[in-house]
């Protein structure tokens, strides 16, 4: 027979053989198809046999369900926006202000507590992120910087923007500590209530609640002379200033000189550099003879120690408000800002104590601050040792094995002949590799909600495959190919029926924030898809080849 031929009469067959092909690849070659650093850098991964994650009922962690700390007011000042949707910045400053500020209805907050927003549809929302002020204390800010607003216009809970902007931070932090396979996501119950989800595997709750509590504010805090001779400190760069962050590591020590700690290695933004470089040579810290190598201070406590005498020129790295580390100003850095050729090629070095501290505010760089904090007060935390989750492998892959077996028997004693039912079964396996390979690819977390998808996956394929097998053999002989097609076609409609009641049922479990019921939802459409696109008509071609004259 003419090879283009077979190919064009076989092609369904083929692609399922090229898509076990490119699953096999995903899960067992290292990176898998797609290859990435967070792989190569991923240790847990590297010890497993295959690229497949699994989730905390498979590889032990804690889930941790919080809501967020705020309060939100909307609409609060309509003349901030125009009808032609130009923002009014300084009527947005007036009211930031009337909550930063500390006047007589003022909150006198924190930058990082207060915000003041413009939504896509225009409307101007307020909120701040902390439970030190109450609702009435809220209203009457607004209304001291003239906003139209009551206490019955304040809310508990924050914007969707803001829970957004938390939920990629989490998830970069996440990330950035190298802990594989944790997800983030919101969860709304019925009565409205927002909740921040955060999954990580190999990770006991402790852990993850200290993690999560640092808000992850950076900022560099120049200490430095004025010129009436009083030390005064002035925030001179925060994480929104750094465009990219290297990795930690050891500050070279000068000959003799055991080390003085580490350093996080950053670029600040090409915004931000001409404005620091400017700092830094007004204040002095650039002058050899006034701020170079001009500083003492003692950060190893997490404290300033500002008992000195002579003058100091600092670089504070601080954290959450907690000085991480004291430097004084490098001679290259210094002759480089000095000649303004700093700011063509930012490189800054933020200092820490030790490797812990420096790793941490490696991460909050890279994350940036979280944008409220989580209201641990109201949280809800699951965690399951990593010992239970190794027995859940292993009873999963036992169930799963079990399964094969058992509709292998129930299909062979139903058709006795190894033409129908070999290839019936081999076809329900690639199914599965097929999904496993996806599941690699894409780096989902695998849980047992998902195992019980596949299992599900594997019966109602074989069912398919039964139907197709009957309605074929069941009219007697099938040696005909006109016959066998038009049979087959029969099948495939009754098929494609029950496929499409079954996503239908299965897609609110999958869009729903349902907890476990998502993932089996989520697995048992994909299957359906591959089974209807793939796998069943691939088993047809097999059956006509088996069984009729060609």
């Amino acid at each position: 027979m003419n090879p283009i031929s077979t190919v064009k009469s076989n092609w369904r067959v083929l692609l399922l053989v090229a898509f076990v092909g490119f699953a096999v690849v995903a899960l067992f070659i290292p990176g898998g198809i797609v290859a990435d650093n967070s792989v190569a850098g991923n240790e847990s991964l590297q010890e497993s046999p295959t690229n497949l994650e699994f989730g905390l009922g498979l590889e032990g962690g804690t889930r941790l369900r919080a809501p967020v700390t705020g309060m939100t007011a909307e609409g609060v000042a309509p003349d901030a926006v125009s009808d032609n949707g130009q923002v009014d910045q300084n009527r947005i400053d007036e009211l930031e202000a009337a909550l930063r500020g500390d006047g007589a209805d003022q909150l006198g907050l924190e930058p990082a507590n207060a915000s003041v927003h413009v939504q896509d549809d225009g409307t101007v929302v307020a909120e701040v992120f902390t439970d030190d002020v109450s609702q009435a204390e809220f209203a009457a800010a607004l209304q001291s910087a003239g906003a139209d607003v009551s206490e019955d216009d304040i809310r508990d809970g924050v914007s969707q923007r803001t829970r957004d902007q938390i939920i990629e931070t989490i998830q970069t932090k996440i990330n950035a500590a190298g802990l594989s396979g944790g997800t983030v996501y919101e969860q709304t119950t019925p009565n409205g209530d927002h909740y921040i989800v955060v999954e990580v595997p190999n990770m006991g709750s402790d852990e993850l609640r200290t993690i999560l509590s640092e808000r992850g504010v950076v900022e560099v805090v120049a200490y430095y002379p004025t010129e009436s001779g009083n030390q005064t400190n002035e925030t001179v760069l925060t994480g929104d200033d750094i465009a990219s962050v290297d990795p930690p590591r050891q500050e070279q020590s000068r000959p003799g000189q055991a080390s003085q700690g580490y350093v996080v290695p950053v670029q600040v933004s090409e915004d931000a550099a001409p404005g620091f470089q400017q700092q830094m040579n007004e204040q002095g810290f650039t002058d050899p003879s006034e701020g170079m190598g001009r500083c003492s201070l003692d950060t190893t406590n997490g404290t300033v120690d500002f008992d000195h005498e002579n003058d100091q020129y600092c670089l504070v790295t601080v954290t959450d408000g907690k000085p991480v580390a004291a430097h004084s100003m490098g001679s290259s850095l210094a002759e480089t800002m000095q000649s303004q050729e700093w700011a063509n090629d930012p490189i800054f070095q933020m200092g820490a104590q030790n490797q812990q501290d420096a790793q941490s505010l490696s991460v909050n760089l890279q994350a940036g601050s979280l944008r409220a904090p989580l209201d641990f007060g109201e949280s809800q935390v699951y965690s399951i040792e990593a010992a239970h989750a190794d027995q859940f492998k292993q009873y999963s892959l036992l169930i799963g094995l079990l399964s094969v077996f058992t509709v292998s028997g129930v299909v062979y004693a139903r058709y006795t002949d190894t033409r129908v039912a070999l290839p019936m079964i081999v076809t329900a396996l690639a199914e599965v590799v097929v999904l496993l390979g996806f599941a690699a690819l894409i780096r989902m977390p695998l849980d047992l909600s998902h195992v019980a998808g596949f299992i599900a996956v594997v019966g109602t394929g074989v069912d398919d495959l039964v139907i197709i097998a009957d309605e074929v053999m069941d009219e007697g002989d099938v040696s005909s190919e006109r016959v066998f097609q038009s049979r087959f076609r029969k099948a495939f409609w009754v098929i494609g029926a029950a496929a499409a009641t079954t996503v239908v049922a299965l897609s609110p479990l999958a869009v729903l924030s349902l907890g476990d019921l998502r993932g089996f939802a989520i697995i048992t459409i994909l299957g359906v898809f591959i089974g209807v696109l793939i796998t069943r008509p691939a088993y047809g071609d097999i059956l006509r080849r088996l069984l009729t004259d060609r």
